[in-house]
């Protein structure tokens, strides 16, 4: 039997996966920095504390950035002021860097290379803690929350979002394992050419590392767990999407399997513009209603008393 991997062999593999991924990060994912990933990024953080404060975030922190979709959109629409992007791979960063010149931020973002259970900072420096799918690749989540608290400011608050939950995971195997099925016969109606594996292969992060770079899959209760065992209060967990990763999953698998240059103009467009709506969906009708444990993604927010 094996033995699972370290604490620091997890770390280890997280920088080089990502560091190779930073590469074709935003092309890859759809990462947006117009109106589209605006509104998205606000729409997630309106969920979270119910609605942008009126005054902007002084200073904020960002676990795990990446490319800076996060942060860098709430920034553009004025809900931060001052940013420091931290990730453990000096790849992400770069990137990061790259796009907040570009959106003409660089002088109000600062960017650390760094693991976020040891964070390079003082005592109550910052406003907001955020971060998107990062929670997952922390092996000593009781560690990263006491830390995410150290740092933050009396009634500072934390926001996590994207984070994987275990049963809307394993639901969402249903529409992947469909679209593996019927994927030759979409790729013959839309007259798209196979993948050509060796040269996706070549271009990709060795998928083979996802087990170790992927740590966690939760339930609310454990989120909330680490939260209030850090000193937090006023946590709140909860999902979103639904329908919309099942749309979003399916058609991801059908085009995986697909050479990108030869999937039609429309099909991409009725995939983003249906994920949109169906996103709309999930957020009018469903989430709120059903238990947080059966969507796709889980949101956690938490405050450090005054």
């Amino acid at each position: 039997m094996t033995a699972p991997p370290t604490a620091e062999e997890i770390r280890d593999v997280n920088t080089r996966y990502h560091d190779v991924a930073a590469k074709e990060y935003d092309a890859k994912w759809g990462i947006d920095f117009g109106d589209t990933g605006k509104s998205q990024v606000r729409m997630k953080l309106e969920k979270a504390l119910g609605q942008i404060p009126a005054t902007p975030f002084a200073n904020a922190l960002e676990i795990g950035s990446g490319t800076g979709y996060f942060t860098l959109n709430l920034m553009l629409q004025g809900v931060i002021e001052q940013a420091t992007c931290t990730d453990i791979s000096p790849g992400m960063l770069e990137a990061c860097a790259g796009n907040a010149e570009r959106l003409g931020l660089g002088d109000r973002v600062t960017t650390q290379v760094c693991d976020a259970e040891q964070l390079p900072f003082e005592d109550e420096q910052f406003d907001l803690v955020i971060g998107h799918a990062v929670l997952h690749h922390l092996p000593d989540l009781d560690q990263a929350f006491s830390e995410f608290f150290r740092v933050l400011k009396p009634g500072g608050q934390v926001v996590f979002a994207g984070e994987p939950s275990r049963t809307g995971d394993k639901i969402a195997n249903v529409p992947k394992g469909v679209a593996q099925k019927i994927a030759p016969a979409w790729r013959a109606v839309f007259r798209a050419e196979p993948a050509d594996i060796n040269g996706h292969l070549a271009a990709e992060p060795d998928h083979s590392l996802e087990s170790v770079v992927d740590v966690h899959a939760f339930i609310p209760a454990d989120l909330t767990a680490f939260a209030r065992g850090a000193g937090f209060a006023d946590v709140d967990v909860i999902g979103e999407e639904l329908l919309a990763n099942w749309f979003g999953w399916t058609n991801r698998t059908l085009e995986a399997t697909a050479d990108p240059a030869t999937i039609p103009w429309p099909w991409r467009q009725y995939a983003f513009r249906g994920y949109l709506f169906w996103q709309q969906v999930d957020q009018r009708f469903l989430e709120g209603r059903l238990p947080a444990d059966i969507f796709y993604n889980l949101m956690i927010t938490a405050t450090k008393p005054a």
